[in-house]
């Protein structure tokens, strides 16, 4: 026979998963809110325009540009991305066509057309564009060379469209290939901000110098507006001590500048691109997930500041 408080366990968990005081109650509560867009970040005072760069391969660069654009605009920004590496995996992961009939930005570098001919609104999330790029890109290096004001079509494009049709757009994100060629140095010249993430694990500050050296050799001949205004740290295992030492490393030599955001190693987060979606979108109440749009609150919130410092 069942006692008259046999129940009371089940009913204080029920409780705690409705209040979100469990590890379950979290996640379901944090999708809920991501999920309805009930939270609005601030946006910026300006736009913002940054470009998100690191020559080192798999460091969390595409993932970093995807899921900050797609938490920023499942907030109340509008977003525009911009994929500039030739093997599209922005675009995979936003859900847009980059098949190789697609018009993608190759156009837009090239032969000049408008990105307003290109533009395709990101599959589910509203307020988010995209620039596709297809294995056309892969060319764009070697054509770049011979063209007039080589280093800033993009630049012109961007100027262009948010002249016109892209005039509500709060951020634009563009996903650098993972070198220093043309194309990066395009991204540099159309943008203000450089966003680096960095991995938490050995050799984190490998080659970083070559980019800082980039960055300036930019800004000294071709963007005087150019900085180093966010680094991301990225796959950080909290259960090593090696990821400490690295965050503590580059928190040293950087600053304020570093995001207090950590993003965690996360199955999840590497799983989401398969299915053509952001780990905001695919699983919300993950840890990656929640960290990417605590790093785009971050994000946010900063803009907005220094908006009302100026």
């Amino acid at each position: 026979m069942t006692s008259p408080g046999s129940s009371q366990p089940a009913d204080r968990l029920r409780d705690s998963l409705r209040a979100g005081d469990t590890p379950i109650g979290e996640q379901a509560a944090a999708a809920v809110r991501v999920r309805s867009g009930s939270e609005v970040f601030p946006k910026p005072a300006q736009r913002r325009i940054i470009t998100v760069a690191n020559q080192k391969g798999g460091v969390g660069k595409t993932t970093s540009s995807v899921n900050l654009a797609v938490s920023l605009a499942l907030h109340g920004c509008t977003v525009l991305v911009i994929d500039l590496d030739p093997q599209g995996n922005a675009s995979t992961a936003l859900g847009v066509p980059h098949h190789a009939e697609v018009p993608d930005v190759y156009q837009v570098l090239i032969d000049s057309v408008p990105i307003a001919d290109v533009v395709q609104p990101a599959d589910g999330v509203p307020h988010l564009r995209v620039v596709p790029a297809t294995i056309d890109l892969a060319g764009a290096e070697i054509e770049l060379v011979s063209l007039v004001a080589r280093e800033s079509r993009l630049q012109r494009a961007i100027e262009a469209y948010l002249a016109a049709e892209g005039s509500d757009v709060d951020y634009v994100i563009v996903d650098c290939p993972p070198s220093l060629g043309l194309l990066t140095v395009n991204a540099m010249v159309a943008t203000s901000e450089v966003l680096i993430p960095i991995q938490c694990e050995y050799y984190a500050l490998e080659g970083l110098g070559q980019l800082l050296r980039t960055i300036d050799m930019v800004k000294a001949h071709l963007n005087p507006r150019l900085a180093v205004s966010t680094i991301l740290l990225t796959m950080y295992d909290s259960r090593t001590r090696l990821a400490d030492q690295v965050a503590e490393e580059v928190r040293g030599h950087f600053g304020d500048v570093v995001l207090s955001t950590l993003i965690p190693r996360s199955v999840r987060v590497s799983e989401a691109p398969g299915y053509g979606q952001s780990v905001v979108t695919y699983d919300p109440g993950s840890r990656g997930a929640m960290a990417y749009v605590d790093a785009a609150r971050e994000i946010a919130q900063r803009g907005a500041a220094q908006g009302a410092q100026q």
